[in-house]
């Protein structure tokens, strides 16, 4: 890689887009002149990650993932569940909604009262800034929120930006470290995105979270004893591959030749593995590349013939791999004069 065949280019952020087969030769090296700026140029890339950038986007990327995430809103109170649903106003979610248990924590420990056991089901909240008004409910002052009869007891209807509508009695609330709003809860509560009902007295307590804008989002809980992440079910699922029959009697012949290498077995025959290789798997190469090794370190050099010999029929067919067995061979040959 470090020969003029090589093309070297300035190492820049337009790397984390170029793709490349790693069982392949590098097309090309990006250099950077110290690690100074290598910092410098992780950090760009960083600064455009959902972590940092958070916003709608933020949002999206949670739901299309289908895991468990966090978002992290302006007054640093922490929403995280599985997204199942945005709704968005002039680029900006207005509001947010999880399905399962959902956890609300601020710096990364959970809020008392509102862990996954409370919020079991789903968990929705407002987000923004209330129409005509330019001063955000997180920003207001005790005289302010007075005035916005945003206080205990008062029956209040709050109109945010893109029609989201929050109507109910005010129970009580929670403040952050700096004394900002970070939560409200009502009761007898509605909310409505114009004509569409997310939220019906009926279903209790209503907890709105504060917060002009997303600032982050990112996988995973805030507080990771929010949830069961021992015997939790991943949304995934692992893909088990269907083998056939040849596919297994080639696993089986590699099971053989690990056993003999670790001494598990000694009665294993390497001719006559290496002739089921030739005669049934004759584009396999990776376990002839592994007799190989086994059969130069016992000096067997009637073995090592036949093998290579199989190995350039193997690259004559598929000159794709040629490159790897020749690099396997050699670091093979070098072990022994080490």
């Amino acid at each position: 890689c470090m020969t003029d065949k090589i093309t070297k280019l300035p190492y820049t952020i337009e790397a984390a887009y170029k793709s490349f087969d790693i069982t392949k030769p590098q097309p090309q090296l990006y250099v950077t002149p110290d690690f100074a700026y290598l910092s410098l140029v992780l950090e760009e890339f960083a600064n455009t990650m959902a972590l940092r950038t958070g916003g709608l986007e933020g949002v999206e990327k949670l739901i299309e993932s289908n895991a468990l995430g966090t978002i992290e809103l302006s007054t640093g109170l922490q929403i995280s569940g599985l997204f199942s649903k945005v709704i968005a106003y002039d680029g900006k979610p207005i509001y947010v909604q999880t399905i399962g248990k959902s956890a609300l924590a601020y710096r990364e420990k959970e809020l008392v009262g509102h862990g996954a056991e409370y919020h079991s089901d789903r968990y929705g909240t407002a987000l923004g800034k209330l129409k005509g008004i330019n001063l955000t409910i997180e920003d207001m002052s005790p005289r302010d929120l007075a005035a916005y009869n945003i206080y205990e007891g008062e029956k209040v209807l709050l109109e945010f930006e893109g029609g989201i509508t929050v109507e109910g009695e005010i129970i009580t609330g929670k403040r952050n470290l700096q004394g900002k709003i970070i939560l409200i809860s009502f009761k007898n509560c509605s909310v409505k995105h114009n004509d569409t009902v997310l939220f019906k007295p009926e279903w209790g307590i209503y907890d709105m979270a504060v917060g002009k804008k997303i600032v982050s989002a990112f996988a995973g809980p805030a507080d990771y004893n929010s949830f069961d992440l021992i015997t939790h079910v991943p949304s995934s699922q692992t893909i088990k591959v269907k083998m056939t029959d040849k596919e297994r009697q080639l696993e089986h012949l590699y099971q053989q030749v690990r056993d003999f290498r670790e001494g598990t077995s000694q009665t294993i025959s390497r001719n006559k593995v290496l002739e089921q290789l030739i005669e049934n798997h004759p584009s396999d190469w990776l376990l002839s590349v592994e007799l190989y090794e086994l059969a130069h370190k016992g000096n067997e050099t009637s073995l090592c013939e036949r093998i290579e010999n199989h190995l350039e029929t193997v690259k004559q067919n598929r000159p794709q791999v040629g490159h790897l067995i020749d690099d396997g061979l050699k670091i093979i040959k070098q072990e022994v004069f080490v």
